[in-house]
């Protein structure tokens, strides 16, 4: 099997699994309970006068 079609084929069908699972462990992270005030605090960084 040529380098290139076993790259596609990977990227076809693992890769596509791999980023969704990523993308839905992002969101969930993002949106748990709690991280409101992380997110907050983290909003007013620049805005800091130290």
């Amino acid at each position: 099997m040529e380098t290139y079609t076993a790259m596609r084929e990977f990227a076809d069908s693992w890769m596509l699994l791999a980023m969704t699972v990523f993308f839905v462990g992002a969101v969930i992270f993002a949106f748990r309970p709690g991280s409101r005030k992380h997110a907050e605090d983290a909003a007013r960084i620049p805005l800091k006068d130290d």
